[in-house]
């Protein structure tokens, strides 16, 4: 059943998460933590570390403030925080925040580096073969930025031409097969994040940026001037974004999946998805204008980890 509207419910303000530095010896504990349980390992060290991004707009970067990231994905870990301050009576919890990329999310779960990444990360097949997801919180198409104006309308007009995509990418992975199945000799270059891979676009060093189309929308909306950019192109893939844990850690997972069902039931999401899609967000204050779609509502509803993408139909 599709959510036609969901409850509004007044955004409770979020407590600001406590920046630790970073110290002690990081390899010791690194190999302590990928052979314990995550929770045994946040009572030891009364710390939790959050991973986060600096340009996936609007779901986890940085804005105003180099030591604080921001973003939709993000007040969801910020609400695991709460959760888990509750129920293991730990209530001066500590967080440490830890940057990853594409490329590098997925490693440091695992070892123990990090304990909870909530970025703009697909769950599919692949990846839950060495991490566990929570139940997914947004779902995606992907698609093409092109510049206002551009012949590029489809993935059928890219022959020839020059694609920027991010490194480490459901993305990279499908433009290459893309490619490859229809020999469009695409020049397909990967830059190490969509900051960068946008700056080849805005550059002219590629005619059209493929990535999911949120993520599309937060570059565009970044850009000098926003109005010069567009998004086309028919989805040729739904993914669900998940929350990332060492896999086979079932207690935590569970906490992490609680909590953001409990989120999502009581109609609080409603109020966090506006903040970051609907009204003006940093550092910028635009407007990604972005309506939750009724595949969004409907994954709200009936909440899952089950592994993406679909090829779209």
């Amino acid at each position: 059943m599709k959510i036609q509207t969901l409850a509004k419910f007044t955004l409770l303000a979020l407590p600001l998460a406590i920046l630790t530095a970073c110290g002690g010896d990081k390899s010791a504990d690194t190999a302590a933590a990928s052979t314990q349980g995550t929770l045994d390992k946040i009572k030891q060290s009364g710390t939790i570390v959050l991973a986060h991004r600096d340009s996936s707009i609007p779901f986890s970067y940085i804005a105003d403030n180099p030591n604080q990231p921001v973003g939709y994905a993000h007040d969801l870990q910020l609400k695991v925080v709460e959760a888990l301050k509750e129920q293991l009576q730990m209530p001066d919890l500590k967080v440490r925040y830890n940057l990853v990329t594409s490329q590098t999310r997925i490693p440091l779960i695992q070892n123990g580096t990090v304990d909870l990444e909530c970025g703009s990360t697909t769950n599919n097949t692949e990846r839950q073969e060495q991490v566990d997801f929570s139940v997914g919180f947004f779902e995606i198409g992907t698609r093409l930025l092109v510049p206002k104006g551009s012949a590029i309308k489809d993935f059928g007009d890219l022959g020839g031409k020059t694609l920027v995509t991010t490194a480490g990418t459901t993305s990279e992975r499908y433009i290459k097969q893309y490619n490859d199945e229809h020999k469009l000799g695409i020049n397909i270059v990967s830059a190490k994040d969509h900051g960068e891979s946008f700056l080849m676009l805005e550059s002219g060093r590629a005619e059209a940026f493929m990535m999911d189309d949120v993520l599309l929308a937060g570059e565009k909306a970044k850009a000098k001037d926003p109005a010069g950019w567009e998004i086309v192109g028919t989805p040729q893939s739904f993914e669900i974004y998940g929350c990332m844990v060492r896999k086979g850690d079932a207690e935590f997972k569970k906490i992490v999946d609680d909590t953001l069902k409990g989120v999502y039931a009581s109609g609080e999401i409603n109020d966090i998805y506006g903040k970051w899609f609907t009204t003006p967000i940093p550092p910028k204050n635009v407007n990604l204008d972005f309506p939750m779609s009724d595949n969004l509502k409907e994954l709200l509803t009936n909440p899952h980890d089950k592994a993406e993408p679909q090829a779209a139909s």
